[in-house]
């Protein structure tokens, strides 16, 4: 495999490339996953690694790779990457996640229609040759109460295009969010499961979300409604809503996300809600769109971008967020990560003071283990500057921008 600048794996949308290649980044592609020995072997000499879900970048691979600066995980979440041994080698992590909301919001309305008409039923009677035109059971949504949980960037653009559709809108979210449109908010879940005849989440995976919709929940839920769960898969008891569709306490639910979910497609699927009446279960697709994959891949590469040609870390997942305005040519830019302890800031403007040079710019912040500083000063001998502060016990990693070419 070629060295280049930039390696791209796992299929990432094209428009990745032009934007890398914008800012005069080299970029390489493989078209599968890459883990283990075989990652590290492609690494070698790569700068930037772009990744979806199923490359794993763990300790070891980061301590191999001779060159690695970034990694770009055009996806939401970083899980695949050992982020904690990033931050402590200086490589920088980014990811997208708000760049397919509303592709999820879109499914989500999608799924609120198709549950309350049965759909999927229908289709699938049809498709084993049962006539079955009975509107027992379909409703419209127009004047039901949709309840959303989670208020955040796919929660609120779910409850504005649901509005849209002539719904009633409520919401729960433990931090205090702006209602939009008409939706009022819940003062706790409860109140939410009781009113709504639509209960769809938008949460994170934490251990307060953990079965945050189990049997209780589910019992304080109306007979009529359906849940949707295109968050994570954690969130809710499947054998609990398994019983309850089994029961016909609630009349259906549409799923995404599941606790243990295939590594590919040569694995098969158990779910406990399989087969089950108005249940619809896809396969973790709900920001599997056209347009939501252009604009991650436009998103993260920007970023790696910015960060190449700037030493921006604006939106990283495990460094500190730092950002200066564009570079003036006529300065030198510093950029160093180094461990969070007294006294190295002192010990960085003495020696960029015994190189005889000025600092015009600089901006530090700290997280963690790890700081992470960007100065401009005034051009001095690249050498004997970058010997200084490598040999610092506390550098984690330097790298120098002269206005053109960055240097290590």
């Amino acid at each position: 495999m070629p060295t280049n600048d930039v390696l791209l794996l796992e299929h990432i949308h094209p428009d990745a490339d032009a934007a890398l290649k914008r800012s005069g980044l080299s970029v390489a592609r493989h078209d599968g996953a890459l883990t283990g020995d075989d990652l590290s072997s492609a690494l070698k000499g790569v700068r930037y690694l772009g990744i979806r879900s199923k490359s794993i970048v763990t300790t070891e691979v980061i301590e191999a790779a001779d060159a690695l600066e970034g990694v770009g995980c055009f996806c939401i979440g970083t899980n695949q990457v050992e982020v904690t041994a990033a931050a402590k080698a200086g490589v920088v992590v980014f990811n997208s996640p708000f760049s397919n909301t509303r592709s999820v919001a879109e499914m989500t309305i999608a799924e609120i229609i198709a549950l309350h008409r049965r759909l999927f039923d229908r289709s699938m009677s049809l498709h084993q040759g049962r006539w079955n035109k009975s509107a027992a059971g379909a409703h419209e949504v127009r004047g039901r109460t949709l309840g959303i949980v989670g208020y955040g960037h796919i929660g609120s653009q779910v409850s504005v295009l649901a509005e849209a559709i002539g719904m009633r809108v409520i919401y729960f979210d433990i931090a205090p969010r702006m209602a939009l449109g008409n939706a009022e908010p819940c003062e706790h879940l409860g109140e939410l499961l009781e009113r709504a005849d639509v209960v769809t989440l938008h949460v994170p995976a934490t251990a307060t979300t953990r079965h945050m919709i189990g049997a209780s929940e589910l019992d304080r839920m109306q007979a009529h409604a359906t849940l949707i769960n295109n968050a994570r898969g954690t969130v809710v008891d499947l054998d609990a809503l398994a019983d309850s569709i089994r029961n016909a306490h609630i009349a259906g639910a549409a799923l995404d996300v599941y606790p243990a979910e295939p590594k590919g497609a040569e694995e098969s699927f158990e779910c406990p809600l399989a087969g089950l009446p108005n249940v619809i279960m896809t396969p973790h697709i709900g920001g599997s769109t056209e347009e939501a994959q252009a604009q991650i891949a436009l998103d993260v590469a920007q970023k790696i971008s910015r960060y190449a040609t700037t030493g921006t870390t604006t939106s990283a997942v495990n460094v500190p967020e730092v950002d200066l305005p564009s570079q003036n040519p006529d300065h030198l830019r510093l950029l160093h990560f180094h461990r969070n302890v007294p006294g190295v800031l002192s010990a960085l403007h003495a020696k960029i003071a015994d190189a005889q040079a000025n600092i015009h710019a600089e901006y530090l912040q700290s997280q963690g283990d790890v700081s992470y500083v960007i100065l401009d000063i005034d051009p001095v001998d690249l050498e004997t500057l970058r010997c200084e502060i490598t040999g610092m016990d506390e550098t984690i990693r330097l790298r120098i921008l002269t206005g053109a070419e960055p240097s290590e």
